[in-house]
């Protein structure tokens, strides 16, 4: 009756040992996967999207003041 206690255990172990290691969990594992783009390259498109959005805004702004003219 031990023996398949036991195997249990042992499978419940090897099964979570595998999920851990399938989904990085283990300790020492990196947040980010190897490959992803560098901090400089995630920032330049940060600041090309908040350019973007100031252009738009800017261009909201000049629409509302144009249609505030014509009526």
């Amino acid at each position: 009756m031990n023996v398949p206690r036991r195997a249990a255990a042992g499978l419940a172990t090897l099964l979570t040992a595998a999920a851990l290691l399938l989904t990085g969990c283990l300790p020492g594992a990196k947040a980010e996967p190897q490959g992803t783009r560098s901090a400089s390259s995630d920032d330049a498109q940060v600041k090309d999207m908040q350019q973007k959005l100031d252009d738009a805004e800017s261009a909201a702004a000049q629409a509302d003041s144009d249609a505030t003219q014509n009526n």
